[in-house]
């Protein structure tokens, strides 16, 4: 929809718009790079600091994708002031505080609006070796493929949406799914993007809107790969099959899907709906030798990830992904 509009072109823009990565790379003269990237999206939980934390994860893992260490942020705010009080708001930002906190960032300002409908995000700047960014173009036949967080943050914001507040609550039915999706969804990207630069990746991406398969498939397209997923081995947030069954499917996963058909093979309808579900502060995935590829995984798990080596890349028609059952 938007492919006519034109490319950005400069001798330092060192990544742009080019093959859908993450953010964008801007050389400096120093033989360093800024990483550039911004996000915000509505409310995901109903505690709003909660979503604080969840909304600067969200925002900063497009800077670790990309093997970046995140600087500074500028907080974005949409805010229906009259309808929702401004200490609603400052729980918020306190939320996303504490994430910059924990990841070593500096909140140096921000802009709010007064808005329809509560949103929230931030603008983040980082840095990076001239020559150490990680894109989703370089991507090597014969590398394994390892996904750092689970699957099913889609799932269950619809559930959510749908479900009495109750159903959160200790002994309700979404308790521990919605226990895990907190924990994954506030946990930063940083320990994955260290991983991820020590196993040498050849290329990298976060999982977000366009889901597991969408992501992958930009991924080995601009890489002139295809790509296998063992399905059974994929990380799902407990019970999230369950989610599928019960119709708490979003659009934008359904979406994800019809896009995504013509260049599928195998699975389920329920696992293709799983990894099309589109994620919120989803994990990083990434590719690199097979070897270091279990160091990787064996090293985040120890760390408390629910990390797995889920496949590898291969010869064949770029964009193409088979999911072995």
């Amino acid at each position: 929809m938007l492919r006519h509009l034109p490319t950005t072109h400069h001798p330092d823009l060192l990544v742009g718009t080019e093959h859908n990565d993450d953010a964008a790379v801007w050389r400096r003269p120093d033989g360093t790079a800024l990483v550039a990237t911004a996000d915000f999206f509505t409310p995901i939980v109903d505690d709003p600091k909660i979503w604080g934390q969840i909304a600067a994860a969200n925002a900063v893992s497009d800077v670790y994708a990309m093997g970046g260490r995140p600087l500074f942020a500028l907080n974005l705010v949409a805010w229906p002031r009259d309808e929702l009080p401004l200490e609603i708001l400052s729980e918020v930002l306190i939320g996303g505080q504490e994430s910059a906190t924990n990841g070593g960032w500096v909140v140096a300002g921000g802009h709010t609006v007064d808005g329809p409908e509560p949103m929230y995000g931030m603008s983040l700047v980082g840095e990076i070796d001239e020559n150490a960014a990680l894109t989703n173009s370089g991507g090597r036949e014969g590398h394994a493929l390892v996904l750092t967080k689970p699957l099913g943050t889609g799932l269950l914001a619809t559930a959510l949406k749908r479900s009495e507040p109750e159903a959160i609550q200790d002994g309700g039915r979404l308790h521990q799914i919605y226990t895990a999706g907190v924990r994954e969804m506030t946990r930063l990207n940083a320990a994955a993007a260290e991983a991820a630069l020590q196993a040498e990746a050849s290329a990298a991406t976060d999982v977000t809107g366009f889901g597991l398969l969408g992501h992958l498939h930009e991924l080995v397209s601009a890489s002139g790969l295809s790509a296998f997923i063992e399905t059974e081995v994929v990380p799902r947030l407990p019970d999230v099959a369950d989610l599928v069954n019960e119709g708490f499917v979003a659009g934008g996963t359904e979406r994800n899907l019809d896009y995504l058909e013509p260049h599928l093979s195998g699975g389920s309808p329920t696992d293709r709906l799983i990894m099309c579900d589109a994620q919120t502060s989803g994990g990083l995935l990434f590719s690199c030798d097979p070897a270091a590829a279990m160091e990787a995984v064996t090293e985040l798990r120890n760390g408390g990830h629910m990390a797995a080596v889920i496949g590898g890349l291969e010869s064949g028609k770029p964009g193409q992904i088979t999911l072995r059952n």
